[in-house]
């Protein structure tokens, strides 16, 4: 009996966790990078815990004197509540997409390129949700529902100065 309730218990926690934290795809583009690029040391990766967004620190070789810039861009969403004198409540969908997050241009040193963590973007502020929506009628007035704002999509890229394309993408 104990044991059965001890698998059931760990059963549980997995699904929870495995719920809370939301891991990553990372592509590789190999045609958008200087000759020989490759991985060094670490892994590029992201991890979405919540409404925030972490990715790790890598390095990359065989980069020449290329330039880079990483850059993480997120959409969030939020319910806005509409209310009427009389009290009546609309909720409302409201949709803003954050400025970016970047690391600025990164400089390689010896053929490498050192990357740094990159967390964020912040979600917007709560204006920029009540601006973004559109209540039935200019005289409700409009507030933030509670749970609200939730992060949807996020996107990881590492481009290279001179190339089209990101070498590395990573999205949820």
């Amino acid at each position: 009996m104990i044991r059965k309730f001890g698998i059931a218990i760990a059963a549980v926690t997995t699904v929870v966790l495995t719920a809370s934290v939301g891991l990553a795809a990372t592509t590789f583009n190999s045609s958008a990078a200087p000759n020989g690029t490759h991985v060094q040391t670490g892994t590029p990766s992201c991890a979405q815990v919540g409404n925030t967004v972490n990715c790790t620190s890598y390095e990359l070789a065989g980069v020449g004197n290329a330039n880079a810039t990483a850059t993480l861009s997120a959409t969030y969403s939020a319910t806005v509540d509409c209310t009427n004198k009389g009290g009546k409540l609309v909720p409302v969908k409201s949709s803003v997409q954050s400025a970016p997050s970047t690391t600025g241009e990164l400089e390689p040193k010896n053929g490498r390129l050192a990357v740094p963590t990159l967390s964020g973007p912040p979600a917007p502020t709560t204006q920029s949700f009540l601006n973004a929506a559109t209540c039935p009628n200019g005289n409700w007035t409009k507030s933030l529902a509670s749970g609200s704002p939730t992060l949807e999509s996020w996107t990881y890229t590492l481009t290279f100065a001179g190339f089209n394309a990101p070498y590395i993408t990573i999205t949820p």
